[in-house]
């Protein structure tokens, strides 16, 4: 009986943990809400690696887009942290553009980086991916791992099945993401997974800071 007893307490103490969880997330999402609401909707989200360090030529083209935007009118989201992040909230920051981190604690990339001018700390991933969709005109995803390909893949299922507005997701340097698109354009087609057509019209392939900020400006109207 004892032991009976003990199980349905910690099943209860259960029970109770996973409810009180809800109102954690939802004060997560009330809280990023109030701090983001000020911005202006006019952001561009860039993703990348978190490793990529300051003497790589992809940080370097990370800094100049984001400062090329920055200059344009655009703010510049990222998830905050180190690597490309830096690079893009370095950009942005030093153009005097907005510049917004969206940081989450992970085991390889601690703290969040410098150039942030706006924070929002997130505990749970899924509530940080709907502030990067909501607050963001458009994606530029440079080179990274698979946190890179996570919000990328998402941004096109929104896209694809049209649970968000169409904006723009940009692949910046077709060397790096080519074998993805072969695949996707070859062995998910000639499964009947997808269409060349629905990578064709939601992902567009840019190789420099210049041809990113050009596209953007021609079809976003600020």
């Amino acid at each position: 009986m004892p032991e009976v007893r003990q199980n349905i307490i910690d099943d209860m103490t259960s029970v109770t943990s996973e409810s009180w969880r809800t109102f954690r997330i939802m004060a997560e999402m009330v809280d990023a809400l109030e701090k983001l609401n000020h911005l202006s909707m006019n952001c561009i989200s860039i993703f990348g690696s978190a490793r990529s360090t300051p003497d790589t030529q992809v940080y370097k083209d990370a800094e100049r887009i984001a400062s090329l935007l920055a200059q344009k009118g655009f703010g510049i989201i990222t998830g905050g942290g180190p690597g490309i992040m830096e690079a893009a909230n370095k950009g942005a920051s030093e153009a005097g553009g907005e510049s917004v981190g969206l940081h989450i604690e992970l085991p390889h990339e601690q703290g969040c980086n410098a150039y942030v001018k706006t924070r929002c700390n997130f505990n749970y991933f899924f509530i940080r991916k709907l502030m990067f969709v909501k607050y963001a005109m458009a994606y530029v995803v440079m080179p990274g791992g698979m946190g890179t390909i996570d919000e990328l893949s998402e941004a096109f299922v929104l896209a694809q099945t049209q649970r968000i507005r169409p904006f723009p997701i940009i692949l910046y340097d077709g060397q790096y993401w080519g074998g993805l698109l072969s695949w996707l354009r070859g062995a998910m087609s000639d499964g009947g997974f997808i269409t060349p057509e629905e990578v064709d019209r939601l992902v567009t392939v840019c190789n420099s800071p210049e041809e990113v900020v050009n596209h953007l400006c021609k079809i976003i109207i600020l």
